[in-house]
C-alpha cells in the first residue's frame, strides 16, 4: 500500500510540474509576488506570536496588506490568464491598471487604518 500511494504521489508531481512548465512568464511571475505576499503574512504571524502584538492596528495593518496583496495578485492572475474565456475581451494593461488602482485603495485604507 506505501508503494502505491509513493508512485501516485511521484506521478502526481511530474504532472503539476509539467503542467507548469507549460505556464507563461507573466503567470509565473505573478505566482512568485503572491508566495512573497503569502509568506510576508506568515512571517508578520510568527513575529507576532514570538514578540506580542502591542500595537495591534500594526500588527493588523501588515497582515491585512499582506492578504489584500494576494488576493488582488490572485485576480490579476485570473485576469490575464489567456485561457480564461470570461476575461478574454479585457486587455492586460487594463487588468494591471485594475491592479494597481486597487493596491492604491487598499493601501490608502491601511495607512488610515495605522492610526
Amino acid at each position: 500500500m506505501g508503494r502505491s500511494t509513493t508512485k501516485d504521489a511521484q506521478a502526481l508531481l511530474h504532472s503539476l510540474r509539467s503542467a507548469y512548465a507549460a505556464t507563461p512568464t507573466n503567470l509565473k511571475i505573478i505566482d512568485l509576488y503572491i508566495v512573497f505576499a503569502v509568506v510576508t503574512a506568515v512571517i508578520h504571524v510568527v513575529y507576532m506570536a514570538l514578540v506580542g502584538s502591542f500595537p495591534v492596528n500594526s500588527f493588523l495593518s501588515g497582515v491585512l496588506s499582506c492578504v489584500g496583496t494576494a488576493v488582488l495578485a490572485v485576480s490579476l492572475r485570473i485576469q490575464v490568464n489567456k485561457e480564461n474565456k470570461e476575461f478574454k475581451d479585457l486587455p492586460p494593461e487594463r487588468a494591471f491598471a485594475d491592479f494597481v488602482l486597487c493596491n492604491l485603495v487598499l493601501h490608502l485604507v491601511i495607512m488610515n487604518f495605522l492610526g
